[in-house]
């Protein structure tokens, strides 16, 4: 049976807002395109550039770059970013919209990031949009 994941409102471009469902969050992580883009695919080693929303599961939003009004580019596939990045975004076409929903495990582990207000063992979910890739 698949998890249960939270609900993402807003279309690409704008920001996200999630509404979390009863229950604990998925054990894996967990990746819904919900909007699929039609540019180029993600490659390991592209420099992707992104908006994006996260939020620890059922608690508050830690960071994101629509309130910035600019995205940022990172490379993709290559240990630059939390492991659930690595793995949910390589392979999705630029232009999608995608919603993941990543265990500590593949993101701040034990440690988490207290300064964020991360902490240890939280799964994170965010909401990615796909800009493009350099």
């Amino acid at each position: 049976m698949p998890a249960t994941l939270p609900e993402a409102t807003g279309s690409f471009g704008e920001k996200p807002t999630l509404t979390f469902p009863e229950g604990d969050a998925p054990a894996e992580l967990e990746v819904v395109v919900l909007s699929p883009g039609d540019g180029a695919l993600v490659e390991a080693g592209d420099d992707l550039e992104v908006h994006y929303l996260g939020q620890t599961w059922g608690g508050h939003v830690f960071d994101n770059s629509y309130d910035r009004g600019s995205s940022i580019s990172f490379p993709i596939g290559v240990g630059a970013v939390i492991g659930g990045w690595d793995e949910g975004l390589v392979g999705q076409p630029v232009g999608s919209r995608v919603l993941l929903s990543i265990p500590s495990h593949l993101g701040y582990g034990d440690r988490g990031v207290p300064q964020a207000g991360i902490r240890g063992g939280d799964t994170l979910v965010f909401v990615v949009d796909i800009v493009g890739t350099h």
